[in-house]
């Protein structure tokens, strides 16, 4: 069943209501009797406002972006006019618009011409010979020159039915003449083919770096395919980009991405300065129609933090920067997170015992957070293992002293984060931004990595939520898929791959997800005062969708689907 959309003009039964003119031309009623007009309402279907003094509402007006308007249809109907939409829910539900905690806005722009390679439900591949198969595919389809990268993502190694993980020995017989990188899932490493090692000046000579995975052949030096983390990242960074030109050009069908899945706030989670630079060309020409929030990455921060020019959470054409990133470990699903205790399993490269490593010094984060808070700019620290976030909460406690700030520092991930660093993130005021799309993708590895009470302890949002904590919850994209309808049903059933439930104490309600994607993620950047809820004078952030998600059985939260998503009154996405 569709939206009926209808206009409506008031029809003259009640002078009060309507108004009119002494001398016989009909106003507006609105405008009778001085009540501002509305440009649209909504009624008709189930309003879930996220706020807590009325948690419902029967009718919602808007004008010039803002709410005017929210309760009942008496109330709300006064500012009805013959101009006004009259938008009927049918039946469906309207909420606020999603705000994304962490994803990876850039990323978007340049994974429509990647191949897919990841397992389902994201993608179709379950083995070696599917991951040859799908880049062979994309190959035939572009018809790259000799030397052009191909470029796969979603890699994941523990989804393919060989339980190994690719070789260049793999590659190599399909592409002998162009590179071939395979990204992983975490975006925290990659496969890389012979040629792809020769184009990135990587061989049996190169060290290891600190904090960095190569993969070496058994009895050589020789690199065998994956590389992790400080090993991975610089490479990454160097890959040649599209032109200016064609990044400007893919900034709306990006942004597309997140206003089909209902976001009207979204994020760009590891900004490099050059990457920043085109974001600004982008506002100057006025391509943003959600509002896009830049987190530079901490290499560039000596180059952006108090320098002119860069004013910290102002938004200017919806373009804001809103904190520096750090990164102060790797990815649990790559085992290069960074643990206080031992893994069950060996390391990435057959380490034992291993608990990973830091992917930044104590000194280099401390640092950070010094040069930050001495320019008031926050900190979104990336931060999985326990040990990680202990070396982001000292960094924290050295720059800001024991004492709770309304400095409002993010850990993104937070993914073990022990009960007694929830109990500080409280003391602090830090604000966790949970993952637990990890129980369904990597629910199964971490039990096998961790023993089930650690991994059960995954994204701890019920015991967050007991301790008062505004947590968010986040995909990661393009590390899980733009869908917070998913995110919601991870949070609330925490459901792995194979049906095992990680961590029932931990599971939250759906009314306690849907404020992590609105409220407390509007908290999150702090726009509390003009995101998150439906409450008169907020901006005009709207979701329509297919379900009242408060009544669907949590089992079926995923299957809801977003409509209409709504930017500052602006319809920018609707449904086919």
């Amino acid at each position: 069943m569709g939206l009926a959309r209808t206009r409506h003009v008031p029809v003259r039964v009640s002078l009060i209501l309507f108004g009119c003119t002494l001398f016989g031309g009909a106003l507006a009623g609105a405008r009778a009797w001085g009540v501002e007009t509305a440009d649209r309402i909504y009624y008709g279907g189930t309003i879930l406002t996220v706020n807590d003094r009325s948690p419902t509402a029967a009718a919602l007006a808007i004008a010039s972006g803002k709410i005017l308007a929210v309760g009942g249809k008496a109330e709300v109907f006064r500012h009805k006019s013959s101009s006004t939409e009259m938008v009927d829910l049918a039946g469906h539900a309207l909420v606020p618009g999603f705000i994304d905690p962490h994803s990876h806005f850039l990323n978007a722009l340049q994974v429509v011409g990647w191949a897919n390679v990841s397992a389902p439900p994201v993608g179709q591949v379950t083995s070696i010979y599917d991951v040859v198969a799908e880049l062979k595919r994309v190959q035939e389809r572009d018809n790259p020159a000799p030397g052009d990268w191909i470029i796969g993502y979603g890699y994941d190694a523990s989804t393919l039915k060989e339980r190994r993980d690719i070789t260049r020995d793999d590659l190599d017989p399909a592409f002998p003449d162009h590179p071939v990188m395979l990204i992983h899932v975490s975006n925290h490493g990659c496969v890389l083919n012979s040629a792809g090692f020769k184009k990135v000046g990587v061989d049996a000579g190169t060290k290891t770096p600190a904090g960095g995975v190569i993969m070496r052949k058994p009895g050589s030096e020789e690199p065998a395919g994956l590389l992790m983390e400080n090993a991975f990242l610089p490479i990454f960074a160097a890959l040649p980009k599209p032109s200016t030109e064609a990044l400007l050009a893919a900034m709306k069908p990006a942004q597309e991405q997140y206003a089909r899945a209902g976001y009207t706030t979204i994020q760009e989670g590891a900004t490099q300065f050059g990457d920043l630079n085109l974001l600004r060309q982008a506002a100057e020409q006025k391509l943003f129609y959600l509002d896009l929030v830049a987190i530079p990455f901490f290499t560039d921060a000596a180059r952006i933090v108090g320098q002119p020019g860069n004013d910290f959470g102002v938004y200017h054409n919806r373009l804001k920067l809103g904190a520096v990133k750090c990164i102060a470990d790797g990815s649990p699903q790559g085992k290069t997170a960074y643990w206080s205790q031992p893994l069950a399993t060996a390391g990435p490269v057959g380490q034992r015992p291993w608990r990973g490593e830091p992917n930044m010094t104590q000194a280099a984060i401390d640092e950070m957070y010094a040069l930050c808070y001495r320019h008031d700019v926050r900190v979104f620290t990336h931060a999985n293992g326990d040990a990680a976030i202990d070396m982001a909460l000292a960094a924290h406690r050295k720059a800001a002293g024991d004492g709770k700030s309304d400095r409002r520092p993010v850990m993104i991930h937070s993914q073990f984060a022990r009960p007694d660093q929830l109990e500080q993130f409280v003391r602090l005021g830090v604000q966790p931004s949970f993952f637990t799309n990890h129980a369904f993708f990597w629910g199964d590895v971490h039990v096998q990595n961790l023993g089930r009470d650690r991994a059960y302890f995954l994204s701890p949002m019920r015991t967050a939520e007991r301790l008062g904590l505004r947590g968010t919850n986040h995909t990661d994209y393009t590390v899980t898929p733009l869908d917070p309808l998913f995110t919601m049903w991870t949070a609330v059933n925490r459901v792995s791959r194979s049906g095992e439930v990680i961590g029932i104490q931990e599971r939250i309600t759906t009314a306690e997800a849907l404020r992590a994607l609105t409220i407390h993620a509007a908290y999150q950047y702090g726009e509390e005062q003009s995101k998150g809820s439906l409450e008169v004078g907020k901006l005009a952030d709207l979701v329509i969708l297919s379900d009242n998600p408060l009544a669907v059985e949590p089992m079926h939260l995923r299957s809801v689907r977003v409509l209409t998503t709504v930017k500052e009154g602006a319809v920018v996405f609707t449904a086919p």
